[in-house]
């Protein structure tokens, strides 16, 4: 049974792009020949309409007659009157003043069938003419109906052209109408077909760079894309688990050296040298600082907010507000609306700890928020010392400080920027230093819009 099993899904044509592409080629030419085909029966009496059915063979039997009861002065003139736009009608009293072509048998069956009941003569002759009949004088051909009237005159009919119904121009103009209208239906259905699964298969993928704790994608369309996103799941879902492993190893280290530092200043306490003892207890509460700070990153980098939107300008409004009271004014430029999707909660973060280190380590702090196609930049500006040119990529480096004193209170320990630029790079976003021509440092955060 299990070889049966593999013969039929080997046999069974499998949802694949190749057998969609294939299925819409041939589904887009036979709808294009099913509707060439149904305007040609539906609408061929309209678009080239035979002779049989316009109303001209009734025209000229009517004519015939009125002008065969006239008498023989008047019918030239009544045939004159007769004539129209590219149709003419002559009266011959002879046969042989008519400039005819050769042909085998000139007789019209049309008029046998239709004209001589028409006329009520069945035994009038009737002939006919097409342009192809005029072999040597091109410039002569031309339709031509002959009929014979009761006195053996002949009455001709001759139109330059076909006159009636469409042009062949016209006429295949519409047939490549209705095979692109058609192509582009059937490429319509079969694109969106395909490209919905791929648009959530991107979605998902820009989900995930916002929140690495997204769901994973559903698998949608063809084999192929299915296995792509079958991959992409297998690989969000590693990245996930190596990132809950790595960080909860790091917050454990980091929580389990407390305890040497907490025995470390018990037994300090027993030191004799007050000066040692000192030099010891600031170099544990260093220790102790930078290991709560680095509790705080892993923590926060563990318990990601959910994405949400939000009004980023009023986030910054109250952001200034909050410095405002604190009896410092920062500067601000851009829109008084802007509506975000992101985790609001980190991006204060973001902004909080640049707006710091531009009012502790510069003067006139001000913040630019600038919307624009496809990203939103928010610049944190200062008038200050600024950054050597080569530090400026190594202080978002962990626990990187530019002063030599390791006291906390005059640089922290390091970490700052560092989770800063790890919110943004969350946001799928960028976080870049520069230093202002006039002095003063720029940080330039580029979140892109979802």
């Amino acid at each position: 049974m299990s070889w049966l099993k593999r013969i039929r899904a080997r046999d069974w044509p499998q949802d694949t792009v190749a057998r969609w592409i294939a299925l819409t080629i041939i589904l887009a030419m036979l709808i294009s020949l099913a509707l060439n085909g149904l305007f040609i029966q539906l609408a061929g009496v309209w678009a080239r309409p035979p002779l049989t059915e316009i109303g001209l063979l009734e025209k000229a039997a009517a004519i015939a007659r009125i002008i065969e009861a006239a008498p023989a002065p008047l019918r030239n003139p009544l045939a004159q009157a007769a004539n129209e736009n590219g149709f003419t009608v002559t009266w011959h009293p002879d046969r042989q003043d008519l400039n005819l072509p050769a042909v085998d048998d000139p007789k019209s069956d049309i008029g046998s069938t239709i004209l001589q009941p028409m006329l009520r003569a069945p035994d009038r002759r009737i002939e006919a003419y097409e342009p192809a009949d005029w072999t040597e004088h091109t410039a002569d051909a031309h339709y031509a109906l002959l009929i014979e009237l009761s006195d053996s005159s002949w009455l001709m009919f001759s139109a330059p052209s076909r006159s009636w119904g469409l042009d062949e121009a016209p006429r295949y103009l519409i047939v490549i109408l209705l095979v692109l209208i058609s192509t582009a239906l059937v490429a319509l259905i079969a694109t969106r077909r395909l490209a919905t699964p791929l648009q959530c298969f991107a979605e998902g993928a820009r989900r995930f760079g916002v929140d690495f704790r997204a769901p994973p994608i559903e698998p949608l369309g063809p084999h192929e894309i299915r296995q792509a996103i079958l991959a992409f799941n297998a690989m969000q879902a590693q990245l996930q688990h190596f990132i809950r492993d790595r960080t909860q190893m790091l917050a454990a280290i980091s929580h389990d050296l407390r305890a040497p530092l907490t025995r470390m200043r018990l037994r300090g306490e027993f030191i004799e040298d007050s000066e040692q003892q000192q030099r010891l207890f600031r170099d544990v509460d260093e220790m102790q600082a930078m290991i709560n700070s680095a509790l705080e990153f892993f923590r926060d980098d563990a318990r990601l907010e959910p994405a949400t939107q939000f009004d980023l300008a009023e986030l910054l409004q109250t952001l200034l507000d909050d410095y405002r009271d604190q009896g410092v004014e920062v500067a601000f430029s851009g829109p008084l609306r802007l509506v975000y999707f992101g985790r609001p909660l980190g991006l204060k973060r973001v902004m909080t700890n640049l707006l710091d280190n531009a009012i502790k380590y510069g003067s006139e702090p001000g913040i630019e928020l600038i919307p624009g196609a496809g990203q939103v930049r928010i610049k944190i500006l200062d008038r200050g010392p600024g950054i050597p040119d080569a530090c400026l990529g190594q202080v978002f480096v962990p626990f990187f400080r530019m002063e030599g004193s390791r006291n906390k209170s005059t640089g922290g320990v390091g970490l700052g920027l560092s989770a800063a630029r790890a919110i943004v790079l969350e946001h799928g976003g960028e976080l870049t230093l520069r230093n202002r021509s006039m002095g003063g440092l720029e940080a330039l955060v580029v979140l892109p819009v979802h």
